[in-house]
């Protein structure tokens, strides 16, 4: 722990702080409501607050605004300054890594002044503009290309688009000989669509018009009307989502149903769209599975009797598991988290000790080979692959000192050359100038805790302002990866980290689910500890730890200010999932019922309390906090806006301290906050502009 005058500093700084931004705040009006659970009554005077679009709602969002308006208004020189520090950072004409599907090489262009992609297609006689990302999002507030995907004769492109924030697309279709649209169009989908092997029929996922979830999967026939779309699959069980894909030697339509504890899939051949669909292998209690498909057979990625998941093989489609062979075994140290399947090859991403590499095995001799980096934190994936025939592997690499690259493997030579990387047009840089490592922290009960930092070499630590970061929810890694905007706080002296917390899976399965239901406080003490340590070991001011987190990274942030208001000298708290109780115990919002296999049920007693315990809104009281900055947008499907709404309020009302509270909801934003280039960064600077403001950097 902090020693004592680290409190006392906070304590007395808290006094000292100028009351200008106390004043005119935002004071929402109360209504009693009472909510009652297990005989418990929980008084929740801002519950109101979740009529979308009623009036008070309305008026109490826009004051909200103006005082975060108000507030940032003495800030815009500094932000001006970030955003030109962008501008001349990150190139204007970006271009993604060149990639082949169905034969047709593309790639994704960004241009000067424009805030979405264009998408070409690469020939030899010339490049063409495949498709406009501006155009489609004309006279829209916000857009979001959810997924394109040509025909496999590349004649027609199906686009799954959002243009209120929501995640809920419009699937259309276009010729792309005439660039004119069809008339078919698809309200109230996922976005994703699979295209048969007919250049004629494909496939779509619907959601339910009042959770959002994911439950349908559709058969649409081109030329014909959406009436007349056949239902295939109807995932009943509320715990479970859907997804389609197609097999990558293009064979199958893959439908999955998924929960964070089962998965079961069924196939229908490409080339037999009207074939009803096949179960591959019937769900399990906590069995999860996935399936690659090979001309031989199937290749399962399985965890039953193996908790970091075993790959086995199958001839055909199985009627239990016990028919299938073992091509690779179960390792408690090395967890397996995706595969691909080449006509030749079985390539495996694999995660040993938070560093992930990738396993090549030729089929034929069962020979292997690793390939990683010799850093000590990176982040190493998949990059597109699309040719089942093919013998090059596209694989990703990216670390906190060094820009993306694509990196290109021959299977059968073993040889590797860098195919792509992206380069920052600022002459200064350099990835000699950062310095980047991992930590091991102490946590509570001894376990060691990874945390990766990045910092600029010359940086005193121990004077150093620390910004950690984490999230530790849904076993997701967050990767180790380069970020040009960072650049601008390591530039001024903060030092960046990451805390790989339990309820990620960056140390396997069980880091997983030592992070979650009756264990999820764990994940608010790691990252306590996190801070702790590197405070202690002279990787930071100690009286300069800031922290941030979204979403369930929100959750991260609402139960550890609570938890150690004296810590943190601020808080950035993006779409915070911080009303745990209220939201868990009502079904009709999205996402709800299939959590209950992440945080548990709180209709079961044991899970009530639990939440009640951490819940941030609920356990908000009279104390001193730290600087808040809390962001939401409006049409958040995820995290309802109404959450963050009641917990700013009700901390206005409980907070003893003069520090920043600040409130900033988009109006035309979802989960993931606005869209086009210059919102996204826009919003970075506006955050960026938040923590340099706390330290007195104006510049």
């Amino acid at each position: 722990m902090l020693k004592k005058p680290a409190f006392l500093a906070f304590y007395l700084m808290s006094l000292i702080v100028s009351n200008t931004h106390a004043q005119n705040q935002p004071k929402a009006p109360k209504k009693d409501h009472i909510l009652e659970t297990h005989g418990h009554q929980r008084h929740d005077p801002y519950y109101w607050m979740n009529e979308r679009d009623g009036k008070e709602v309305l008026e109490a969002i826009e004051a909200e605004n103006q005082y975060a308006r108000d507030y940032f208004k003495p800030l815009k020189k500094l932000q001006k300054i970030l955003l030109e520090e962008f501008e001349n950072r990150i190139d204007p004409n970006e271009q993604s890594a060149p990639f082949v599907m169905n034969g047709i090489t593309y790639q994704i262009r960004q241009k000067k002044g424009k805030d979405y992609a264009y998408l070409y297609i690469l020939k030899e006689d010339g490049d063409s503009l495949f498709f406009d990302e501006n155009e489609r999002a004309k006279k829209h507030k916000f857009y979001d290309l959810g997924d394109w995907n040509p025909s496999p004769n590349g004649q027609l492109l199906a686009v799954g688009e959002d243009f209120i924030g929501r995640r809920n697309y419009t699937l259309s279709f276009r010729d792309n000989k005439t660039g004119k649209y069809h008339q078919d169009k698809v309200e109230n989908t996922d976005g994703s669509v699979i295209w048969a092997n007919d250049n004629q029929t494909v496939f779509y996922v619907r959601k339910d018009p009042t959770t959002l979830r994911e439950h349908q999967v559709w058969r649409h026939k081109l030329g014909t009307s959406t009436e007349k779309d056949e239902l295939v699959f109807e995932e009943k069980d509320e715990r479970f989502y859907v997804y389609i894909s197609k097999s990558m030697n293009k064979q199958y339509i893959q439908i999955a149903s998924y929960s964070s504890l089962q998965s079961e899939l069924r196939f229908i051949p490409a080339n037999d769209p009207t074939k009803a669909p096949e179960v591959f292998l019937e769900r399990m209690d906590g069995h999860l599975y996935s399936v690659e498909c090979h001309d031989n057979g199937f290749y399962i990625t399985s965890n039953h009797r193996a908790k970091n998941k075993q790959i086995l093989f199958t001839p055909k489609i199985p009627k239990h598991l016990d028919e299938c062979i073992v091509v690779q075994g179960h390792d408690p140290a090395v967890l397996i988290e995706n595969m691909l399947v080449f006509k030749n090859h079985l390539v495996i991403e694999e995660r040993e000790k938070g560093l992930t590499r990738i396993k090549t095995i030729e089929i034929e001799t069962n020979t292997f080979e690793h390939i990683s980096f010799p850093e000590e934190t990176y982040n190493l994936s998949f990059a597109y692959n699309d040719d089942y025939e093919g013998e090059v592997l596209n694989y990703s690499y990216n670390s906190m000192t060094t820009p993306p690259s694509i990196y290109r493997f021959d299977l059968n030579s073993r040889k590797r050359e860098l195919f792509h990387q992206k380069q920052l047009i600022d002459p200064s840089f350099s990835p000699d100038n950062y310095q980047s490592e991992r930590i091991w922290a102490v946590a509570n009960d001894g376990t060691l805790i990874p945390v990766s930092m990045v910092y600029r070499k010359g940086t005193d630590l121990t004077k150093a302002p620390l910004l950690l970061y984490g999230y530790g929810s849904y076993g997701i890694t967050i990767p180790d990866v380069f970020s040009a905007t960072r650049l601008s706080l390591l530039d001024r002296g903060f030092v960046f980290a990451v805390a790989h917390i339990r309820g990620g899976k960056y140390m396997g399965e069980e880091w997983y689910d030592e992070g979650k239901f009756l264990k999820k406080k764990n994940t608010f003490t790691d990252f306590i500890n996190c801070a702790e340590y590197l405070a202690q070991h002279g990787k930071c001011d100690p009286y300069k730890i800031y922290a941030q987190g979204g979403s369930a990274g929100g959750l991260l942030m609402g139960a550890i200010v609570n938890m150690a208001p004296h810590l943190w000298k601020g808080i950035v708290s993006q779409v915070p999932f911080v009303d745990v109780v209220t939201t868990m115990l009502d079904e009709s919002i999205p996402l709800t019922v299939g959590e209950f296999e992440e945080w548990g049920n709180p209709k079961d007693l044991r899970y009530y309390n639990y939440m009640l315990s951490y819940s941030p809104y609920d356990n908000l009281r009279e104390a001193h906090y730290p600087s808040i900055l809390v962001t939401t947008g409006y049409h958040d499907s995820q995290v309802q806006y109404w959450e963050p709404l009641k917990y700013v309020s009700k901390l206005r009302e409980m907070k003893l301290d003069e520090n920043p509270l600040v409130f900033d909801c988009n109006m035309d934003a979802g989960h993931g906050g606005g869209s086009g280039r210059s919102v996204e960064r826009m919003e970075i600077a506006q955050v960026y502009s938040f923590l340099l403001n706390l330290e007195g950097i104006e510049k």
